[in-house]
């Protein structure tokens, strides 16, 4: 089976050479930060149509993490084009935070269209590092579809856990490695170099809900799901929360 998968990563590498090229040339990286946005704004539209009652469930207790004000201030890592925004209660304090700063318009644009948030500012920073953010300082942080792409997964979570106060929340919804008997985890090993290249460091093979289980959260409420997406290969999803 390793070598099968082997040799169609290598018909898959053939097939897809240009990319490759510019990449060791070093080209495609800018070419993707600035393509990547217009490919998500599409993306994210066709994805809470599909996902959005799952959204809405798993953010439909938000509020309860409010602090003493009853002002919610929460932090979103990787906002990409705010589209989570509309399923956010009112008077949420919203601060964003992705490496990619071709994001801004399509953020302030989505900040446009959901004026019942309070928009804090949008920082240009990978996850892992977020030290313009204060320690204890937000009541949830929010990650949707970012886990696949971030450089390291347990220092992104060891920062979320750093920024949110005591009894804070971590919400998350990513897709996810499938079960490793099927096909849809065969072909997602075969394609996974080139998905990563393509769709800006989106990793397709990895098991993100072992890292949750290991973050030392006090609380974890985490769920597995085929989502109802017209992609089998992100089909397999993990959505919850945990609290610190």
């Amino acid at each position: 089976m390793a070598l099968t998968i082997l040799v169609l990563r290598l018909a898959v590498g053939i097939l897809t050479f240009p990319m490759y090229l510019l990449n060791f040339l070093g080209v495609w990286n800018w070419l993707c930060k600035r393509w990547f946005p217009h490919f998500l704004r599409r993306f994210t539209a066709m994805y809470n149509e599909q996902m959005g009652s799952r959204k809405r469930e798993l953010f439909s207790n938000l509020q309860e993490f409010a602090g003493p004000s009853g002002k919610l201030c929460l932090l979103e890592v990787g906002c990409g084009t705010g589209a989570n925004f509309q399923f956010y209660p009112p008077g949420c304090r919203v601060t964003c935070v992705d490496p990619n700063p071709c994001f801004e318009k399509f953020l302030f644009k989505s900040i446009a269209e959901n004026r019942h948030l309070q928009f804090e500012s949008f920082m240009v920073a990978a996850g892992e590092n977020m030290h313009q953010v204060a320690d204890g300082s937000v009541d949830v942080v929010v990650c949707t579809l970012v886990l696949c792409s971030v450089d390291s997964q347990e220092k992104i979570l060891r920062e979320v856990r750093r920024v949110l106060r005591p009894g804070g929340a971590f919400y998350f919804m990513e897709h996810v490695a499938a079960e490793r008997s099927t096909w849809n985890y065969f072909w997602q090993q075969v394609l996974d170099p080139a998905w990563y290249l393509l769709f800006d460091g989106c990793n397709l093979t990895r098991e993100s809900w072992k890292t949750l289980e290991q973050a030392s959260f006090s609380k974890l409420k985490l769920q597995h799901i085929q989502a109802p997406l017209s992609w089998a290969l992100v089909r397999p999803h993990i959505y919850g929360y945990a609290v610190k």
